[in-house]
């Protein structure tokens, strides 16, 4: 289905919008200018803040998830996801030897592990608040058990058997809008079907059968 705003059907059409000589890789996410009809951004990191905060004299909404006083507990807490666990599953799946692969594996479990006594005690990464920590860790523990963990071989345990942080990410998925944001099949066959690299055969799993709106402790 083509874009509403700009009528692309592929996102490489939306860099050629933006510029017609244009010949890189085209990513996601892209945040685009209507009025200029131009990309701003394609960097997810910086969108994140640019939402929260960039058009506060355009909206009555004064959600703040980078708040001043926690922004250094924020920030650490960005790094090692972002290193062991965002980035992690990808350094685990395209690792071409032993070596590497331990190392992101290892790596990515010692995080979870701590993330999951971090959440056995409280309801979000940074206590009772939800944060940009806790937006930017979502998107990986939501396709984890249906790609990761077979796709990439991230395969010591599913996020399932961490209770703390399985109950934290079904309490992600139930606010409001970002259930909408979730489908685990698009997901699978994207990961299994154009990652050919990895899953040659291009075959999709049937599973797992996962279930986000079971009830949660931290609603």
């Amino acid at each position: 289905m083509p874009d509403p705003i700009t009528g692309a059907s592929y996102a490489y059409q939306i860099y050629q919008q933006a510029d017609p000589q244009y010949s890189g890789r085209a990513s996601v996410p892209i945040l685009w200018d209507k009025e200029t009809r131009t990309i701003v951004s394609n960097e997810s990191a910086d969108i994140v803040r640019m939402l929260n905060s960039a058009f506060d004299a355009f909206t009555d909404d004064r959600t703040d998830f980078y708040p001043p006083p926690l922004r250094p507990e924020i920030d650490a807490l960005n790094q090692r996801i972002y290193d062991t666990v965002n980035n992690g599953v990808y350094r685990a799946g395209f690792a071409t030897s032993q070596a590497p692969y331990r190392a992101a594996v290892t790596a990515l479990f010692e995080t979870f592990d701590a993330l999951e006594a971090r959440l056995a005690r409280q309801r979000y990464l940074l206590g009772d608040r939800l944060t940009e920590a806790d937006w930017r860790l979502f998107p990986t523990l939501a396709r984890f058990d249906a790609v990761y963990y077979g796709h990439f071989k991230c395969n010591l345990r599913h996020l399932y058997e961490y209770p703390a942080l399985w109950d934290y990410a079904r309490a992600l998925y139930q606010q409001p809008g970002v259930a909408a944001t979730v489908d685990l099949e698009n997901f699978k066959t994207h990961y299994y079907g154009s990652q050919r690299r990895v899953n040659p055969s291009g075959v999709v799993p049937l599973g797992p059968r996962l279930d986000f709106t079971l009830p949660t402790t931290r609603a």
